[in-house]
């Protein structure tokens, strides 16, 4: 039932293309061994070996979303990596928020391994957004959202700040606080404390003073 589920909810997502389901986790490793995937609906209890050692018996690790009805193994789900952990019975809401944060990874990283890419994307609200790595002027992380300021436009997206610093360009860009990352090029001055960035006022954290600008 569980299975008929998540067929039903993947057929309703454009980005997800179910390939395989099983029922039995030593089929499901000998097609994985034969077949690479990017994302894997996996349960945690299940005959023989659970969830969590079929994850960790994999040598190359896809995405994970975990779906079980037993919530105390989210913590340990999240130490591996998991994208996500949906609790059965989960909405058909529930389950593509889910799919959306994969896809969002999914997208940052083949931007990433596209070293001639000078652009990414990022979702901001339902849409995915092109962002050239020439427009950015800063980047702040707030509460659950990390704000991208463009020239001339501002991006909401739940890309990480640490995300954000694997994909961007190491020569262009650095990490100057916790919450902060610029781009060299548009730093208009800066004493010990502080840079400016189209008159916005960032301040240098107590970690990052030892930071290049050129």
């Amino acid at each position: 039932m569980a299975l008929e589920v998540i067929e039903h909810h993947t057929s309703k997502v454009p980005f997800v293309d179910l390939r395989k389901t099983f029922t039995d986790a030593f089929s499901a490793l000998d097609y994985l061994q034969r077949q690479p995937v990017d994302l894997i609906f996996l349960d945690i209890k299940m005959p023989d070996i659970s969830g969590m050692e079929l994850l960790k018996s994999l040598q190359i690790v896809p995405m994970i979303i975990f779906t079980t009805a037993y919530s105390e193994h989210a913590l340990q789900s999240f130490e591996l990596d998991a994208i996500d952990y949906l609790l059965k019975p989960f909405s058909m809401s529930r389950f593509l928020k889910a799919c959306n944060k994969a896809n969002e990874l999914h997208l940052l990283r083949s931007a990433k391994t596209d070293g001639g890419k000078d652009y990414f994307f990022a979702k901001d609200g339902y849409e995915h957004v092109k962002i050239a790595f020439d427009d950015i002027l800063y980047i702040e992380a707030s509460g659950n959202y990390t704000q991208i300021q463009l020239t001339g436009r501002l991006i909401s997206s739940r890309i990480t700040l640490n995300e954000l610093t694997d994909l961007l360009p190491k020569a262009d860009f650095v990490r100057c606080h916790r919450a902060f990352i610029i781009a060299k090029n548009k730093v208009e001055k800066f004493d010990k404390a502080h840079l400016w960035v189209a008159d916005k006022m960032i301040p240098i954290g107590s970690t990052y003073h030892d930071l290049k600008l050129h």
